[in-house]
C-alpha cells in the first residue's frame, strides 16, 4: 500500500526524475541563447545514489518513473541508468522525455535496457523556424531520432509541442496531420512560467481554448472519457483512433488529480513544478554515519513529509504568484 497520500487525498504514484540540468538546445521559452549557468557535476546525484532513492520511492508506492532533464540523453551513463532501474525490486513503468537529438544512436539500446516509451519535444517542422526557436540547426537529427525510436519498438511515442503567438502557432494543424501520418501522439502544452529568462507573459501565451479552436478548423475533436490523473485532456480526432492532447496547466489546472512528485538532478524532492520549497536528499545520501537501512528509512520519511506538505494547487492564477527561482531545465519536467 502506498505511503504517499497527501492531506487532500491525492495518491502519488508518478516520480519525474531529472538526470541533468544541461541541454543541447536553447528553446526560447526555456532559456536564453547564451545560458550556461549549469549545476556543478559534483552536485548531481551519482547513479548509485539515484538507485538508492528510486528503490525507496518504489517501496513507498511509486509505480511510474519518467526520466527528464535538461536533456537526459546527455547523461553519459543513460543506458546503464535505464538498465539499473529496470532491475530494481518491483520495477516501475519507465519512460523518458527528450529533445530527440541523440535518439538515432540511443533508441535501440534504451529499449533493450528496459525503456518502455518516450516523449519528444518538437515545436515545428520548418527548418528555419526550428533554428530560430532552438538556436541550433538540429531538426533533421530530431526527425531521424523519432524514426529510430519507432523502429526500436518504443511505444507510444508522444510529441510535446509548445505554441507561441507569432512564432509557430500557425503550425498546429500541420503538426497534427504529420503526427497522425507518422503514428505519433501529439500533445500541445500551454507555455508555463518556468523559463530561465523570466520572460513568460500570460498575454503572450497560446491558450488551450485557442489551440482547440485552431485544430477544430480542420478536425472534429471529441473528448475522451476517464482522464484520471493524466495532465493531458485527450480528444479523438475525426472519431479516432488517432488522438490529440492539450495540457492546459495555466488556464485549466488539473492540480486536484495530480499524482506526481519530482526529483531534481542534484537530489532535491519537489512536490510540484511550482513549489517554493525543496527537500534535500543529497545530504542524507552523502552522510557516512548512516547505515543502509537508516538511510532508506530517512529517505522514505522525507518523501512522506514532502507529500504531506503538498499544497492544493500550483497557484499560477493567484494574484501573489511568484515564478520559481529554478527554471524548468533545473527542475525536470
Amino acid at each position: 500500500m502506498t505511503k504517499l497520500i497527501d492531506t487532500y487525498g491525492r495518491v502519488h504514484r508518478d516520480l519525474r526524475v531529472s538526470l541533468t540540468d544541461r541541454c543541447n538546445l536553447r528553446c526560447t521559452y526555456c532559456m536564453p541563447a547564451d545560458f550556461n549557468n549549469w549545476l556543478p557535476n559534483d552536485e548531481l546525484l551519482t547513479t548509485n545514489e539515484l538507485m538508492t532513492v528510486l528503490q525507496v520511492a518504489v517501496d513507498s508506492g511509486i509505480t511510474e518513473v519518467r526520466l527528464t532533464g535538461g536533456e537526459p540523453l546527455l547523461r553519459p551513463d543513460i543506458v546503464e541508468i535505464v538498465k539499473q532501474i529496470s532491475a530494481l525490486n518491483n520495477p516501475p513503468k519507465l519512460s523518458l522525455t527528450t529533445n530527440g537529438i541523440r535518439l538515432v544512436d540511443l533508441a535501440q539500446p534504451l529499449k533493450d535496457a528496459g525503456l518502455e516509451r518516450i516523449n519528444v519535444s518538437l515545436d515545428t517542422l520548418q527548418v528555419d523556424r526550428f533554428n530560430q526557436m532552438t538556436h541550433r540547426d538540429r531538426l533533421d537529427d530530431v526527425l531521424k531520432g523519432l524514426k529510430a525510436a519507432r523502429d526500436s519498438g518504443l511505444s507510444p511515442i508522444k510529441i510535446n509541442t509548445v505554441l507561441m503567438p507569432g512564432v509557430n502557432n500557425d503550425e498546429a494543424t500541420a503538426l497534427l496531420h504529420w503526427a497522425i501520418a507518422e503514428g505519433y501522439q501529439l500533445r500541445f502544452i500551454e507555455q508555463m512560467p518556468l523559463d530561465a529568462g523570466g520572460l513568460w507573459s500570460r498575454s503572450k501565451m497560446v491558450t488551450a481554448d485557442e489551440i482547440f479552436e485552431s485544430l477544430s478548423a480542420e478536425f472534429k475533436l471529441t473528448p475522451k472519457e476517464n482522464r484520471g490523473s493524466a495532465p493531458a485532456e485527450e480528444f479523438l480526432v475525426n472519431g479516432g483512433p488517432a488522438t490529440v492532447g492539450i495540457i492546459a496547466s495555466v488556464t485549466r489546472p488539473f492540480c486536484g488529480d495530480c499524482d506526481r512528485l519530482r526529483l531534481t538532478s542534484d537530489g532535491q524532492i519537489r512536490s510540484c513544478l511550482f513549489a517554493k520549497t525543496e527537500t534535500d536528499l543529497r545530504g542524507l545520501l552523502r552522510n557516512p554515519k548512516l547505515s543502509s537501512s537508516e538511510l532508506s528509512q530517512a529517505i522514505a520519511k522525507l518523501f512522506e513529509k514532502t507529500v504531506f506538505e503538498k499544497l492544493p494547487g500550483h497557484g499560477i492564477n493567484n494574484p501573489d504568484f511568484v515564478q520559481p527561482s529554478r527554471p524548468m531545465s533545473a527542475i525536470g519536467g
